[in-house]
């Protein structure tokens, strides 16, 4: 495996002040724990009902070699069990608050009435529960659970509420796909944590200027929980359902040995057909179903390359002085290394009767509907100089990272929109770093961004990465709930950043 460095955050400056005592990633880089598959719930069946029971609660887990760290979970410790269900179900899910702060459980990816959605106004007070009911009215697809408090959605994650939700239907499980939970299919949430030397984890302190401004990033990496994981594999043909469950970081994911993958899916489910590709670059939120063929009996290791532009994608004769101060003081002394996420220990695997066919569905195409609105959404950091968004990192201000010049505001709808009509969107990203926007209750299509659309962005999406200065225009088809007096958001899925402003709210008509 490669030595493992110091991580430095992508499109994020570097931490000029840091929590005392905070461990440098490389204090475990020899270590080597078993890859953890997260228990698989499919809730009591009554039919097409199915119901879940999920407590969120606080508890202790190993992380760190001999010491505990305070985390919270659902139904566990850490993180959550995976959830799986069926297109066509009627999913009941009671939520208990075990915790003594109020949360929500957000269904992410997930079409569904807006009062069952979990977003900020669905607030589960502490010793409290929660009936979210909908019904499965979209395909076979890789969707996540996780907090959605107002302003304290970064935190809430960064403990460890969040985990994965997995939706089959006739077609994925007719196609000879690797589907065998926790034997050649396997859930890989990826997140970056900080902690503190009592094994303690560090979010942000009240001069984390960096953490602010930028996101929250850490030095140490956790696949499913557990540091520097080893899978040993049974199959030779093995899918892993990527999730990035970091609160800001971007990866660039790719194997050692520069091995291809077929990607067969995306946020909102299959391809219609596979990619092959080498490398893949994943934003916090967003999801990619990859296949890797291990018949050669290699040990690949998934590592972060190197590699992306610098932070503010802005040439330095553009920036006027605050910007060129605000750039010397946090440039990064080094630049950035590759790091590992895990390794995957192919010498035992049998050969697979698992395939990737040639057709894995068939999208909608809602091209050539009537196109109801067109919205454009402007991201902004203040006037997009660094320089002024340090006082946002410092003193945690949430009106200087805005939508359209406003911040988020939970009394103020900020569009309206009709059930079952297809609108563009336009999000353009004024500010000097990349942002992944996130729009609740749809999948969408992009269709136009500079360059090509290719790779997992094929597929039906709910992020969308925008990079400094990029305009991408996305296409969607509502579903046929309405509710005029609770909303859903979009919002930049930098958690810090939603939590801070950079957040609206529509209601379907």
């Amino acid at each position: 495996m490669k030595n493992l460095k110091k991580l430095t955050p992508i499109l994020a400056l570097t931490t000029i002040i840091t929590a005392p005592g905070v461990l440098a990633h490389s204090d475990h880089e020899n270590a080597s724990n078993t890859f953890v598959t997260p228990t698989l719930e499919t809730g009591i069946r009554e039919g097409d009902d199915v119901y879940f029971d999920l407590s969120l609660q606080s508890g202790f887990s190993q992380i760190l070699p001999d010491v505990l760290t305070e985390t919270w979970g659902i139904n566990q410790p850490f993180l959550g069990a995976t959830l799986k269900a069926r297109k066509g179900d009627s999913v009941h899910v009671t939520v208990s608050n075990n915790l003594d702060t109020t949360t929500t459980l957000h269904w992410h990816g997930v079409k569904l009435p807006a009062r069952a959605d979990g977003g900020p106004h669905q607030p589960i007070e502490p010793e409290e529960e929660w009936l979210s009911e909908f019904d499965i009215i979209q395909p076979a697809a890789t969707l996540w659970y996780h907090a959605h408090q107002m302003h304290e959605t970064g935190a809430q994650v960064y403990k460890g509420l969040a985990g994965m939700f997995i939706i089959e239907d006739d077609n994925s499980q007719s196609l000879g796909l690797p589907s065998e939970y926790g034997v050649d299919d396997f859930p890989v949430i990826i997140q970056d944590r900080e902690f503190n030397e009592d094994g303690s984890m560090v979010y942000l302190g009240r001069f984390d200027v960096q953490g602010g401004m930028m996101g929250k990033t850490g030095d140490t990496i956790l696949v499913n929980g557990v540091i520097n994981p080893l899978l040993t594999v049974e199959k030779s043909l093995i899918r892993l359902r990527i999730l990035n469950g970091s609160n800001a970081r971007i990866y660039n994911l790719q194997f050692d040995d520069n091995r291809s993958f077929k990607i067969i899916g995306s946020d909102g489910g299959l391809l219609e057909q596979s990619v092959e590709a080498t490398m893949i670059t994943i934003s916090p939120a967003e999801r990619i179903e990859i296949v890797v063929d291990l018949s050669d009996g290699g040990a690949p290791t998934l590592i972060h390359s190197a590699g992306m532009a610098g932070m503010t994608g802005m040439d330095a004769s553009d920036m006027g002085f605050f910007e060129t101060v605000a750039m010397s003081i946090f440039a990064d002394d080094e630049p950035e290394q590759d790091f590992n996420i895990f390794q995957i220990d192919g010498s035992h695997a049998a050969a697979s009767s698992a395939i990737v066919p040639d057709q894995l569905s068939t999208h909608n195409d809602y091209s050539g509907e009537i196109i109801a609105a067109r919205r454009t959404m402007t991201l902004k950091m203040e006037d997009g100089s660094p320089f002024t968004t340090i006082t946002a990192g410092i003193f945690g201000s949430n009106d200087l990272l805005t939508i359209n010049d406003q911040s988020m505001d939970i009394g103020r709808i900020d569009a309206f929109v009709k059930k079952g009509t297809v609108e563009i969107w336009s999000i353009v990203n004024a500010s000097m770093m990349a942002h992944p926007f996130h729009i609740h209750n749809v999948q969408f299509k992009i269709i136009s961004r500079n360059g090509e659309v290719k790779s997992h962005e094929l597929g039906f999406k709910d992020v969308v990465l925008v990079q400094p200065g990029e305009t991408v225009e996305v296409l969607m088809k509502f579903p046929e709930y309405s509710d005029p007096n609770t909303p859903y958001m979009f919002h930049c899925h930098i958690l810090e950043h939603e939590d801070r402003g950079m957040m609206g709210q529509f209601v379907v008509i």
